[in-house]
Parts: C-alpha cells; sequence; structure tokens
C-alpha cells in the first residue's frame, strides 16, 4: 500500500518542525530557561484532569488582571494556535521571519497562508500589512512581539494600526513578554474585540509541563473552546505550574538574571569583530555572521550547541540565554571558533 497516495496535497507538501536532540555540553538552542524545579505533587492518577483547569485559570487571570472568562488554556501555545486556526480558518497572514509554527499549523489545516518580510529594522510593514488586509481580508493575523527568531518587540504603534485595520483576528504572541520593558497587550483585550494575545509559561522554566494560554473577550473564548479537546492540559502540569506560580520570588529572581545576562553577553559580542549581534528583548540574541555553518559546526565540536538560522534568517545564529557559566563557555568558545 502506497500510504502517501491516502495522505492530503497539503501534507505531503509539508515540512515537520525539527527538533532535534544534539548531544552537547551546554545546550542554548531552544530558548529555555536555564532555572527550573524538580517538583513532584501527589496527584490522583485515576481521574481525568478538570477539564477547564479553573485553579490554574483563576491564579493567572488574577496575576493578569482580567476574569478567568477570558483566558483559555493550551497545551502549550501550539495548541491555542492549533484551535485558533481550526476555529476562524484562513488566510493566514504573518511576518517572515516569524515562529514557523503559524505557517506549520495553517498548511497542515489546509488554510492559505501569507508572509510579509518584516522592514530592515525587523520592525513591521504597516503599509503592506494594511495593503493586504485591504485586498485579501485574512481571518487571522499572528504577530509575535516579542518575536522569535529576531528578538525585538514590535512597534507599538504599528500593532495598533494593524489591529484597527484588520476585519479578522489578530493575535500578539507574547511568549517572550516576560523578559521585555515593554507593555504587555493583554489589557487591551477590553478595548479591541479582534484581539488574542498569547502567552506561554515554557520560557520562564516550565517548558517541561507544556502550559499556554489566551486572553480575549468571552466571545472569541467561546467559540475557540468548542475546538479545544477535552482535557487537554494533564493533571500533574496543572499542579505543578500551580504551585510554582506562588512561588513569585523565585520566577522573578529566573527572569531578572537571565535579562542580566543577557546584556552582558550582547556587550561581549559587540566587542567582537565579524559578529553583529541585534537587539533582543527576549531570552535569546540573534547575530549575524559571515559563515554561519561553519562556526555553527565548530562550535559543536567544543559542545556548545546553539541555532543554525539559515533557512528562516539568511547568515544568523541565535543563542539562548544561560546561567553565567553556560554564556561564558559559549563567549569563549566563539572566541576560540573566531
Amino acid at each position: 500500500m502506497n500510504i502517501k497516495k491516502l495522505v492530503k496535497p497539503n501534507i505531503q507538501s509539508l515540512r515537520a518542525y525539527q527538533a532535534e536532540e544534539i548531544p552537547c555540553s551546554v545546550k542554548l538552542d531552544a530558548n529555555e530557561s536555564p532555572y527550573g524545579r524538580k517538583i513532584l505533587k501527589s496527584v490522583w492518577t485515576n481521574r481525568y484532569p478538570d477539564p477547564e483547569a479553573k485553579e490554574l485559570r483563576k491564579h493567572l487571570a488574577k496575576d493578569l488582571k482580567v476574569k478567568h472568562e477570558n483566558l483559555l488554556h493550551g497545551n502549550g501555545s501550539d495548541e491555542l494556535i492549533s484551535c485558533l486556526i481550526m476555529t476562524f480558518g484562513g488566510p493566514v497572514l504573518y511576518p517572515v521571519p516569524t515562529f514557523s509554527m503559524y505557517g506549520i499549523i495553517a498548511q497542515a489545516l489546509n488554510e492559505k497562508t501569507i508572509e510579509i518580510p518584516l522592514d530592515k529594522n525587523f520592525d513591521l510593514d504597516s503599509r503592506e500589512f494594511v495593503k493586504v488586509i485591504e485586498k485579501r481580508n485574512p481571518k487571522l493575523i499572528f504577530l509575535s512581539s516579542p518575536n522569535n527568531p529576531t528578538g525585538n518587540c514590535f512597534s507599538e504603534e504599528r500593532i495598533l494600526k494593524i489591529i484597527r485595520q484588520s476585519k479578522g483576528i489578530v493575535v500578539v504572541d507574547e511568549a517572550y513578554q516576560p523578559f521585555s520593558e515593554k507593555k504587555s497587550f493583554v489589557p487591551l483585550i477590553k478595548k479591541y474585540d479582534n484581539l488574542v494575545v498569547l502567552r506561554t509559561l515554557s520560557k520562564i522554566g516550565l517548558a517541561g509541563l507544556r502550559v499556554g494560554f489566551m486572553a480575549a473577550g468571552s466571545n472569541i473564548i467561546n467559540e475557540v473552546n468548542k475546538v479545544r479537546l477535552p482535557f487537554n492540559l494533564n493533571s500533574l502540569s496543572q499542579k505543578v505550574a500551580f504551585d510554582a506560580l506562588q512561588d513569585k520570588k523565585q520566577m522573578k529572581s529566573g527572569i531578572a538574571s537571565i535579562v542580566s545576562e543577557r546584556k552582558k553577553l550582547l556587550k561581549e559580542l559587540k566587542k567582537m569583530s565579524g559578529i553583529d549581534p541585534c537587539h533582543s528583548d527576549a531570552n535569546f540574541i540573534l547575530f549575524r555572521v559571515d559563515d554561519g555553518d561553519s562556526i555553527y559546526g565548530k562550535l559543536l565540536e567544543k559542545g556548545i550547541l546553539i541555532r543554525n538560522m539559515k533557512g528562516v534568517a539568511e547568515g544568523c545564529l541565535r543563542v539562548t540565554i544561560g546561567t553565567a557559566r553556560e554564556n561564558n563557555a559559549f563567549i569563549k568558545s566563539l572566541k576560540q571558533v573566531l
């Protein structure tokens, strides 16, 4: 039997997201926090998890100063991206380069995608966005701010212009917002009916739990909730996330350490000849190099794993902010390679 003949055409041409496990001594490639927890609380394994994640949602709602009815939980932000596209369909519009799952999930669901290149400063080309909105009327627009892989926040004025212009849903993905000095868009869901804000716990030390959530008006939440799978967030993840979020001091300490190390790392990278680092509001730094493949390979030989952005941001490499020890090891090895 030729299985490929049974596969839908849009899936046949789809490339799977690559999440390789590459042996290394210093892992700085996946935008994870180096500050985690080893927690195991007693959870009844014979019962299904709370399908509404009520306790966790109420705690998150309190922190974000919204009603818990305005939050929807997901098995990571990826599931919520999928739910949004299933609910509203396409065309799906987003800038490039950006988080690849917007395009991958849209294609998997057989929805049309529209890509608009960022400008030379890695900001949104708002004029082009407005043109496409008027001509193609996209159902969904995804804006990752801070953006992955560029690391910068988009102009607030340009995001607001797109929200006001769009007749569809505008999703501001704030996966990296905790590391930025810029304000969150969450309070604006009360002002704009078509605004959705995505958040995740993955970047602040809880990546193993796969906990994401979206904030939006109750009319959007109710519709998206129709396609959410029941019991999508397991009991252990709900409990561990809730307990971890109680310790705000430790959570804030980890974020502050990453921001501090980011400043030091950026300063060191700026000193190096042949390295052109970009400003970052996230927990990683994108930097331009003359020969990305060579530098990536030589660093890996030394046990340092970063991300080669070939095919996404040509001529660039991306390093996640780790602990002081990990960052120092990266800088030392990069100097030797150069």
